[in-house]
């Protein structure tokens, strides 16, 4: 099935989490398990470069000289 659509960082979590749910009950032949968990693997790489994407444009406002807001990168330290 091939789909066009990119899927949301929420759906690959949701679809993540049932592969996680699917692999622990533990009643799938091994050929099936391998494949959900080269999907896992997949979606986390994807989920990872999502979060990577969305750290990027996250920025913090500060106060410049003149009192005017400025954009520093957000380092996660408050």
């Amino acid at each position: 099935m091939s789909e066009t659509k990119e899927k949301t960082f929420e759906e690959n979590i949701t679809r993540l989490e049932e592969i996680v749910s699917h692999l622990e009950r533990g009643d799938v032949l091994l050929a099936e398990s391998l494949a959900l968990f080269e999907e896992g693997t997949r979606l986390v790489e994807t989920c990872t470069g999502m979060l990577d994407k969305a750290e990027q444009k996250v920025v913090r406002l500060k106060r410049g000289p003149e009192e005017d807001l400025i954009e520093v990168p957000f380092d996660g330290e408050a």
